[in-house]
């Protein structure tokens, strides 16, 4: 099954997108196509795993699985982030769960305990083991980097550093200064639709004014997206577009002073592949990070940050802020519906591929990015 339908998937990406339709529907239900994703994939790419200034101090910490492999992302003594399989040397316990602050984190079946760096401390009743040397067990590491804001790791120790990866990417985002932004909320979803329907469906606008009339559908000019028209990238997608004079946020703060013309109105949307994507305004972001959990749900990141000059003007920033997030749950909701209804499509037996719209013009370079990633 898995090299007809690769096949099939590598004849999709090469066609010119006026000729383009979405993917096999098994791209998305095949548990064999996850394992290979999987393999091939999430193995191998840069995950972002959210916002570094969700751990601020040293010593905080979040917990992630990426590709079968749970870590803790830590922030060290040196202040800078790591990542640590979260998985005890003795007989391969999880060590901890969820985020919060440690000195050390201690196995909560046998107690052996571990340094933030993964240097093993502590192992009772094991001075009779000869194979035993405490001084040279150490948790293995994952490559964990920050870049303009993001933690991105990658289990590949091979990998080119995202900041290389991600180098054509940056020219276009460095004007906004997202790293400066501040985190206002981040949290964790689970829904039942496979990672790649909420992928496709964050990179288009083509819904915006149906799917989100009630909330963001109504402030964006369709015809006014625009693409980059220099060919496609290996390793990230993204577009333009801009809000009308109605919308209630998207725009530069006065105090903003380098952002100039158009775009202080003027959104950016890229897509990081496989699966960060994020709406950069001159005021805010708001983003999602997602990691399969089975072909049938996917695991979100879900979070929000504000210009800091935004921030600073509020006169009662926890109400905004309130706002701001259930405003953006509302828009989350409307989304969650489509892409679960679009998952249920993809199991139905009369379903078949349909032709994509010029507007979905990134997903089309999803399914090339699939096809390099996944076909022989």
């Amino acid at each position: 099954m898995l090299p007809g339908l690769l096949k099939t998937l590598k004849q999709v990406a090469a066609s010119p997108l006026s000729q383009a339709t979405t993917m096999p529907k098994e791209i998305y239900t095949s548990p064999i196509v996850l394992d290979h994703e999987t393999q091939h994939i999430f193995s191998k790419e840069w995950i972002c795993v959210g916002r570094a200034d969700s751990l601020p101090k040293i010593g905080d910490y979040m917990t992630v699985e990426i590709a079968n492999q749970p870590l803790i992302v830590t922030r060290g003594k040196d202040g800078k982030l790591n990542a640590i399989s979260n998985i005890c040397l003795h007989r391969g316990m999880v060590l901890a769960q969820g985020r919060g602050n440690a000195k050390k984190f201690t196995c909560p079946y046998h107690a052996w305990t571990y340094q933030p760096d993964g240097k093993l401390v502590a192992a009772a009743f094991m001075d009779k083991t000869e194979c035993f040397d405490k001084s040279a067990m150490r948790l293995p590491q994952a490559r964990c980097e920050e870049y303009l804001g993001w933690i991105y790791v990658n289990l590949d120790p091979d990998a080119v550093s995202v900041r290389d990866q991600l180098s054509e990417l940056t020219e276009l985002l460095e004007p906004y200064h997202m790293e400066n932004y501040v985190s206002i909320f981040e949290e964790e979803h689970h829904w039942n639709t496979n990672w790649k329907c909420l992928t496709e469906n964050f990179m288009e606008g083509y819904h915006l004014p149906v799917a989100h009339q009630a909330t963001v559908g109504a402030h964006f000019n369709l015809m006014d997206t625009e693409f980059d028209e220099r060919g496609k990238f290996d390793h990230f997608t993204y577009q333009y577009f801009t809000k009308k004079d109605s919308a209630p946020v998207g725009t530069a703060h006065p105090a903003n002073t380098w952002l100039t013309g158009k775009w202080r109105s003027t959104s950016i949307m890229p897509t990081v592949f496989p699966s960060h994507m994020y709406v950069l305004a001159p005021d805010h972001l708001w983003y999602l990070a997602l990691l399969p959990d089975g072909p049938d749900h996917v695991r979100i990141r879900y979070g929000a940050a504000m210009a800091p000059e935004v921030l600073e003007a509020w006169d009662n920033p926890e109400a905004m802020i309130a706002d701001t997030k259930a405003f953006l749950d509302d828009v989350q909701e409307e989304d969650r519906a489509v892409v679960e209804g679009i998952f249920r499509g993809a199991k139905a037996p009369m379903t078949k591929a349909g032709p994509l719209s010029w507007l979905e013009r990134e997903n089309h370079e999803f399914t090339n990015y699939l096809a390099r990633m996944l076909c022989p």
